[in-house]
């Protein structure tokens, strides 16, 4: 298969498998006549093993490590993408359940207690981390220790920080260089700070979810009109090529 036809069928955009080939994840062989790429059933193969571990919050340069790794067990690392995605649709799910009663809290249908508006947002404890750091090191794990008021404080001038200096940038072309440079600066402050590591369509959703929301937008767009939605866009285009 050419990589025209492997993006259509996987979703992965051509520009992101010709970014693969560059750095050197996934290389297709090379046809003799015209030197496009053909794709195999060993590559799809690998590409697929490249989706699963960018879900579980994997970089592209651990994903390359873990790939090329001579210890590398196919079967384990399935086991452990199985455990990481039921962990995600069991908090998804309660989270979905916390937002439609908080909505319905909104139009006074219930009294939501203070505590049930949190349910779902425990991002402390993954039952995959234990075995990443386990078996892959404990680089391949980020998680967030309870926090003091003080050190809350802190990340939340951080994040006004990182908000303000965005806002200068939104009239920026999302795919340029210092914009994207800037999402990669946001992406790993997320993935030190918040407990949870963020894969790229979680970042992309996050994204989305900005502009989604009204909620958020109206916050975001506190720092400058119309960030919201450059955030959405840009954060898209950063997912995409990583």
């Amino acid at each position: 298969m050419n990589a025209k036809d492997v993006a259509a069928m996987t979703g992965v955009s051509v520009r992101t498998l010709h970014h693969y080939d560059q750095i050197g994840l996934l290389c297709p062989q090379r046809n003799d006549n015209n030197r496009y790429r053909e794709y195999t059933d060993a590559n799809l193969d690998k590409l697929q093993q490249i989706m699963f571990f960018k879900e579980c919050g994997f970089s592209l340069k651990k994903i390359k490590d873990l790939l090329n790794s001579p210890d590398f067990d196919k079967s384990q690392a399935f086991a452990i993408q199985e455990k990481y995605l039921m962990h995600e649709k069991k908090r998804i799910k309660l989270m979905l359940n916390t937002l439609h009663k908080t909505m319905k809290a909104e139009k006074g249908e219930f009294i939501m207690s203070q505590k049930d508006k949190f349910k779902g947002f425990d991002l402390n404890h993954n039952p995959y981390e234990a075995e990443v750091r386990e078996r892959w090191g404990d680089d391949a794990a980020n998680h967030l220790n309870t926090l003091s008021k003080e050190e809350k404080s802190v990340i939340s001038g951080a994040m006004s920080d990182i908000f303000t200096e965005l806002a200068q940038l939104r009239y920026e072309q999302p795919e340029s260089q210092i914009v994207q440079a800037a999402m990669e600066k946001m992406y790993c402050f997320f993935n030190k700070n918040f407990g949870y590591q963020y894969s790229m369509e979680a970042f992309a959703g996050l994204g989305r979810m900005y502009v989604e929301d009204e909620r958020f937008t109206k916050n975001i767009d506190q720092f400058g009109d119309g960030l919201a939605k450059f955030l959405a866009e840009a954060m898209e285009q950063y997912s995409k090529l990583h």
